[in-house]
């Protein structure tokens, strides 16, 4: 890309020119200094990240996906978020999804000309079926990579919902799309090292959308993770722990309840608190769409 100094998260940072010379105490006080302006440029953005998530939740509920693409770091925190959710809410694997540019391979071993495949974005996008109940989250930090720009344009055709989250003024010859966040980062201490800040803020702002569309989707009660996977011996713990917490049994009683609602902690906690069977606690989670607090009211929805 010519003219690339031009780029927010390309320029220099005059704050670190001289970290060649710097202890590791002063370069360690230097990046944390320029870390907190991180949460800062992320709130700026808030009512952007807030239209994206009514966006995903609005797709979810339409049995949709969210799709997040993205090239280097960028599309590592994009696959990480996708893969966290389903062990933390208990959701499909295959309905948030991460692409990234090089494939899974490119995951633990870097692939830069990867993001300069327009056209490979565009078909690996479509080879997941793309359509209107889905939205597309393209994530480029420093702005027009091409694999995520291909994205956007095969996901505009398909009809879905498009986001695009980068660190840097959108140009208004990329790709429109329904929603930009463009959290203002600046510089880096190492000038163009956007796995730094940019990075940061990239991960802060896919845990703010997954977290809030799983909050509004009902996968939580209180501040609970409710509809967790006890896939693991801390999870089968954290479940536990969860049910003895909002109903007061003991733990080993807790762990019985569990078991009794075939594993489910939401239905363990409607069959405990209003006192009915796993039938009639499933159906109260049906008709509250699988919130715990309104399937808990007297008439169950």
């Amino acid at each position: 890309m010519s003219g690339a100094g031009s780029i927010l998260t390309e320029q220099r940072n005059p704050r670190s020119t001289a970290i060649d010379t710097m202890d590791a105490l002063e370069l360690v006080d230097l990046i944390n200094s320029e870390d907190a302006s991180v949460a800062a440029a992320v709130a700026r953005e808030r009512e952007a990240i807030a239209r994206a998530v009514e966006i995903v939740v609005e797709r979810f509920r339409r049995g949709g996906r969210l799709v997040y693409v993205g090239a280097g770091t960028s599309g590592r925190l994009g696959v990480l978020d996708a893969a966290e959710c389903p062990p933390t809410f208990g959701t499909d694997p295959d309905m948030i999804v991460g692409l990234i540019a090089g494939g899974h391979g490119a995951l633990v071993r870097a692939k830069e000309g990867a993001e300069d495949d327009r056209d490979s974005g565009a078909s690996e996008l479509a080879g997941l079926g793309v359509g209107p109940d889905d939205v597309v989250v393209g994530i480029a930090t420093s702005g027009g990579t091409p694999y995520v720009q291909g994205a956007l344009e095969e996901a505009k055709s398909r009809g879905a919902a498009t986001v695009f989250l980068c660190c840097t003024p959108v140009d208004d010859g990329l790709t429109p799309v329904d929603v930009s966040i463009s959290p203002l980062t600046g510089p880096e201490v190492v000038t163009g090292s956007t796995r730094m800040k940019a990075g940061t803020a990239t991960k802060l702002v896919l845990n703010t959308i997954t977290t809030t569309a799983m909050v509004l989707s009902g996968k939580t009660y209180e501040n609970l993770m409710v509809d967790l996977q006890a896939t693991c011996d801390k999870l089968r713990d954290r479940a536990c722990r969860i049910l003895a917490e909002t109903t007061g049994l003991s733990y080993e009683e807790a762990g019985q309840a569990i078991a009794a609602a075939d594993g489910s902690v939401k239905a363990a906690i409607v069959m405990v608190k209003a006192g009915v069977g796993l039938d009639e606690a499933r159906r109260r989670l049906d008709e509250s769409r699988g919130f715990v607090r309104r399937a808990l009211e007297p008439d169950g929805a």
